[in-house]
């Protein structure tokens, strides 16, 4: 029937929808993969905690600005995520669904991991409980990435800042991230071999997890058949 082979012509709604959300095929897989993702993020972020070893250089920032100020390190998760959003603005970058949840989700899931684990005893446990934390962060970042849904936004600063510049990424990434280690390490914040173990090791361990990950989007020419 002729009814149904007309293809529906774009309204406000559905252009909206697509720019925000992305292709929504496939969107009952993407959205809770990206909350699984981001939930392990923030999981993975207290469990290095509580490790002891050092953290990664944004976590630096949040534990010094909770040491020096108050509230949880989480609540410092989002509100500084919640800064850096804004300065998307100037860069003219496009918020997706994921950078919101970005926002909203990490810094509750790390808050409620805390609660539950506690300090961690001993060097071999210590060790042991990093080594987790830095392999679920990348299975984490490789599930939120892989639905595509949006940037985080520190991701979406760096990204913006290379556009915006012509500077590399990873020159850019590097300063932004040395930048917050110095100010979270002056604020009181904990780095240590753990720090240095993260850096080296969470690139490769999410490119290893990406491909398992990443929703496969159909062309587009083939969807309107």
């Amino acid at each position: 029937m002729a009814t149904t082979t007309t293809p529906v012509p774009a309204t406000a709604e559905t252009t909206l929808a697509v720019r925000v959300l992305g292709d929504t095929h496939a969107l009952a897989r993407r959205l809770p993969q990206l909350l699984a993702g981001l939930t392990l993020y923030g999981a993975s972020m207290a469990l290095m905690l509580r490790s002891g070893l050092g953290l990664d250089p944004w976590d630096v920032l949040h534990q010094g600005l909770q040491r020096s100020i108050g509230l949880s390190v989480g609540a410092w998760v989002t509100i500084c995520g919640a800064l850096v959003l804004l300065l998307w603005i100037p860069l003219r970058q496009r918020p997706g669904l994921g950078t919101v949840a970005n926002v909203l989700v990490i810094g509750v899931a790390m808050d409620l991991t805390l609660r539950i684990v506690g300090d961690l005893h001993g060097l071999p446990v210590r060790i042991a409980g990093a080594a987790a934390a830095i392999t679920l962060n990348g299975l984490a970042g490789g599930l939120y990435i892989g639905a595509r849904l949006g940037p985080g936004p520190r991701d979406g600063l760096m990204t913006g800042l290379h556009r915006r510049t012509g500077r590399s990424l990873r020159l850019i990434r590097t300063g932004l991230e040395v930048a917050v280690l110095a100010a979270g390490l002056l604020l009181g914040g904990t780095a240590g071999i753990g720090t240095v173990a993260y850096a080296l090791v969470i690139g490769p361990l999410v490119q290893f997890f990406l491909p398992w990950c990443t929703v496969p989007m159909p062309a587009r020419n083939s969807r309107k058949e």
